[in-house]
Order: structure tokens, then C-alpha cells, then sequence
């Protein structure tokens, strides 16, 4: 192999790897027979994902009344995965993050293989075990996450929008490539497997750099900005700039081409959700429409994501809920 050429290879050649992988273990539908079986008795493993339910009802409601939708057993697994991407995610984000080393997260991923093997800690690890025994899911998109929680411990700047797209991968991404499995892809469908993971990979992107985008103060104040260093110097600006919070006309304009960015990879996103099983489409659309919608509330504060938090408001919500319902039905 040529050395040079590996270099060269962009964050998106990387990320679809890891897709074709997941999708060739689908195309095995590899059965539960492949995988060891998890050692807990079926009272126990019922009451783990029924916690792992209120844990999602509690921090991401929307979602959750979408997997209501769902059959029991895909629900329970999306309710189990969703647990593991909370507590990964609160690893460096939640109320210990200042204590946290490099080392914990090196204990967490070992944690995840032990969970991979059937070999879970708590409850929440025995729901995941559990799921991933009964779908084909893959592990690499969960180390991936975790190499995500890394770089936050040890990276504030990106360079370019190679080097976030790669971020965003890890910490978002991945969770479409964890989810399709479960979701399942529709019996009629005549898309690709390649391409419904690529539009799961596309939602979590578009995720990411929404709030990316919608935390641009929060984040500078803690000495961080998630913006491709190069696109800003282009557009005139500078780490100071942000630092400072001034929306100016650059930052309008700068600001107009990260959302067109993002709205682009939503729309990539939509093309995959229409191939999912119908019983999974409901929450994906709902997901989608209201995270879209953070952009144009961004819009409408003129572009301040320094001194205020673009939200969606309840009766926008509440209004999504039946449009993201009919989409799901198409």
C-alpha cells in the first residue's frame, strides 16, 4: 500500500469503512447463535431495559413517545443503546467531567468489550449486552464514540472540516450505524444497506454540527470552539472574534454557510429514514424535523448563538409530532 495515499485518505473515506463494515454484518443478519448469551435471569434483564426506559422518557421525551411506536423488542434495544451513548457522553460532559482522565475512558472502552462478550457490570450494561446479542450490531461505532470522549479531553480547535466531519463521526455518527440494526431497514425497500447507514450517518452529522452551531457561546466559555479554524480566517475572523461574542455581518455571513452546511447533510438524511422499517420511521423523522428546526431558530435570533440558546418551543414541538407521524407513514 502507498503510504501517501493513506495519509491522504479524508475523514469521510475513514467513516465509510466502518459503514460497510456494519452493513456486511447486516447483510450475515448474524443470529443470536454467533454471539455469547447474556447470564441473567428474564425478570432481571426485563427490569434493566424497563429502567433504561425511564432514563430515556426523562432526558430525551420526544424521542421516546416515537419509540412507543416501535415493536417491544426493537424499542427496548433503542432504549438500551441510548442509555450507553448518555452515560459515554456524561463521561466528559456530565458533573464529574473535571475528574475525568484519560485512563477512565481507557477503563469504560475495556468495560465495552466485556459487555460485547456478555459479560456486563450493571443493569444498563446487561440491557446493551443483551441487544447486542439479539441485532446485528457491531462494536466499532461504540469504540468510536468513546475515541470521541478522547479528543474532547485533549482537542479545542479544528483545523478544518475534515478534521470535525471526523468529530462528528465519533461522537453522533455513530449513533445512526448503532441504531439501524435495530430500527431495521423495510422488507420493500430497493435502497442499499450502504446507503440507508450512510444516511443514518448523515442524520447524526447534521445533529452535531446543529449543536455545534446552537453552542457556540456556551462552549467559548469554556475555552472551546467546534468551527473549522480555516473557513473562519477566510471569513474574516478569528478565535477572538468569537471570544468576544460580536455578531457583525462577517458572522452573519460565516454563520449562513455553516447552516447551509448542515441543513445539506439533513437533507441526505431524509433520503435514508423513508427506507427504515415504518414501525421505526416515526421517532427518526420526529428527531429530524425538530433538531432541523434549532437552525432556524438560530435564523431568527439574528444569528446570536453567543448571548442566546436557539430552542424549539414546546408548541412547535407539539406541532412536529404530526407531520414527523405522517412522513412516517410514506
Amino acid at each position: 500500500a502507498d503510504p501517501v495515499g493513506e495519509i491522504a485518505m479524508t475523514s469521510e473515506q475513514k467513516v465509510y469503512e466502518v459503514v460497510l463494515k456494519q452493513a456486511a454484518l447486516v447483510k450475515k443478519q448474524l443470529s443470536s447463535l454467533d454471539k455469547p448469551d447474556v447470564v441473567l435471569p428474564g425478570s432481571l434483564l426485563n427490569q434493566a431495559y424497563d429502567r433504561c426506559g425511564e432514563v430515556c422518557a426523562e432526558y430525551a421525551k420526544t424521542f421516546y413517545l416515537g419509540t412507543l411506536l416501535m415493536t417491544p423488542e426493537r424499542r427496548r434495544a433503542i432504549w438500551a443503546i441510548y442509555v450507553w451513548c448518555r452515560r459515554t457522553d456524561e463521561l466528559v460532559d456530565g458533573p464529574n467531567a473535571s475528574h475525568i482522565t484519560p485512563t477512565a475512558l481507557d477503563r469504560w472502552a475495556a468495560r465495552l468489550e466485556d459487555l460485547f462478550a456478555g459479560r456486563p457490570y450493571d443493569m444498563f450494561d446487561a440491557a446493551l449486552s443483551d441487544t447486542v446479542t439479539t441485532f446485528p450490531v457491531d462494536i466499532q461505532p461504540f469504540k468510536d464514540m468513546v475515541e470521541g470522549m478522547r479528543l474532547d479531553l485533549v482537542k479545542s480547535r479544528y483545523k478544518n472540516f475534515d478534521e470535525l466531519y471526523l468529530y462528528c463521526y465519533y461522537v453522533a455518527g455513530t449513533v445512526g450505524l448503532m441504531s439501524v440494526p435495530v430500527m431495521g431497514i423495510a422488507p420493500d425497500s430497493h435502497a442499499t444497506t450502504e446507503s440507508v447507514y450512510n444516511a443514518a450517518l448523515a442524520l447524526g452529522i447534521a445533529n452535531q454540527l446543529t449543536n455545534i452551531l446552537r453552542d457556540v457561546g456556551e462552549d467559548a466559555r469554556r475555552g472551546r470552539i467546534y468551527l473549522p479554524q480555516d473557513e473562519l480566517a477566510q471569513a474574516g475572523l478569528s478565535d477572538d472574534d468569537i471570544f468576544a461574542g460580536r455578531v457583525t455581518d462577517k458572522w452573519r455571513s460565516f454563520m449562513k454557510n455553516q447552516i447551509k452546511r448542515a441543513r445539506m447533510f439533513f437533507q441526505q438524511a431524509e433520503k435514508g429514514v423513508t427506507e427504515l422499517d415504518q414501525a421505526s420511521r416515526w421517532p427518526v423523522w420526529a428527531s429530524l424535523l425538530l433538531y432541523r428546526q434549532i437552525l432556524d431558530e438560530i435564523e431568527a435570533n439574528d444569528y446570536d448563538n453567543f448571548t442566546k440558546r436557539a430552542y424549539v418551543s414546546k408548541g412547535k414541538k407539539i406541532m412536529s409530532l404530526p407531520i414527523a407521524y405522517a412522513r412516517s407513514l410514506v
